[in-house]
């Protein structure tokens, strides 16, 4: 008869939500939740709890919040839970090794792609931007290192070319869930081998500034239509139109030749609008101006005309 253990899970973003909430369905134990502190948020800087908090409070686990997880307090407190095993899904803090010589089964983290490659904190984004074919979830035992630990087991999805950051962080992070409950399944019945990383085969994912969405448009149309899915919805891609900042929320790449200089806006319907990119053309969906909502790019380009020939930067 499968016997219960006990489950210190450290996490914070949405990403790790569904796992706890998966977690919650067995019959093992969450004996602590460990979250980020609250913080402020928005243009009215409110304080904000973590997406974990939220959900560990209407599951009823107890929360612990330290600033740093790297004090001997904080060790204390995950002691004092007496963890079997700690599950730890996008915490957002590197463990120090008295924290992962705790529990009798080691660390298990969850990790948002095929590892060695996209190690870091932004292997969704990056994965689609740099046009990958598919990804998925690697459940690794943790060691000092950043996702450098041994692989437990792997789950693979395509990266459709649909795909923005959003919709496959929402669909990784359900992978992730399912994972995590049989890595946890097969660990108990000891059935796990846990496999050395190809350390020469990694990458590195890093995490996305704003800049990061500024649109180049010498890039090919595939480029940049990678680059708007893989920024969206955060921090968005945007060019400028003058002094006018331009976030573009959907386009489409068009295999189209064309002379012009890359950011010009080529010739095309009234209700639509074509940029020249380095090779081919983009087409333009949804676009959304500085202090203005979402527009459809035909609503857009009535109230803002944007002739042949005008340049985006």
């Amino acid at each position: 008869m499968e016997q219960p253990i006990n489950i210190a899970f450290l996490g914070t973003p949405d990403f790790s939500v569904p796992s706890l909430e998966a977690l919650h369905s067995t019959i093992d134990h969450v004996c602590l939740v460990v979250t980020q502190p609250d913080r402020p948020k928005g243009r009215g800087r409110k304080t904000v709890a973590p997406p974990v908090k939220k959900a560990a409070s209407r599951l009823g686990y107890p929360v612990f919040q330290p600033t740093s997880i790297k004090t001997e307090s904080a060790t204390d407190t995950i002691l004092e839970a007496n963890p079997d095993v700690l599950v730890v899904v996008a915490f957002g803090q590197l463990l120090p090794p008295q924290l992962l010589s705790i529990p009798r089964y080691g660390a298990v983290n969850v990790h948002a792609s095929l590892l060695p490659r996209y190690r870091g904190p932004g292997p969704i984004q990056w994965a689609i931007i740099n046009r990958e074919s598919h990804t998925g979830i690697t459940t690794m035992l943790m060691d000092r290192g950043m996702d450098t630990g041994d692989i437990l087991l792997t789950a693979e999805t395509d990266i459709r070319s649909e795909d923005t950051a959003g919709t496959l962080h929402h669909r990784l992070s359900h992978l992730g869930a399912e994972l995590l409950l049989e890595t946890l399944r097969q660990m108990k019945s000891g059935k796990l081998s846990p496999t050395p990383q190809n350390h020469a085969l990694s990458t590195y994912a890093p995490m996305l500034k704003k800049a990061d969405g500024h649109v180049d448009w010498k890039k090919s149309a595939l480029a940049l239509d990678a680059l708007i899915r893989g920024v969206t919805p955060w921090p968005g891609a945007f060019t400028f139109h003058g002094d006018t900042r331009l976030k573009i929320l959907k386009a489409s790449p068009l295999q189209e030749p064309h002379r012009a200089l890359p950011g010009t806006v080529m010739k095309s319907f009234a209700d639509e609008l074509r940029i020249a990119a380095g090779d081919g053309a983009l087409l333009i969906h949804e676009i959304q101006s500085a202090s203005a909502k979402k527009m459809k790019i035909e609503d857009f380009l009535r109230g803002h005309p944007m002739p042949e020939g005008t340049l985006l930067r």
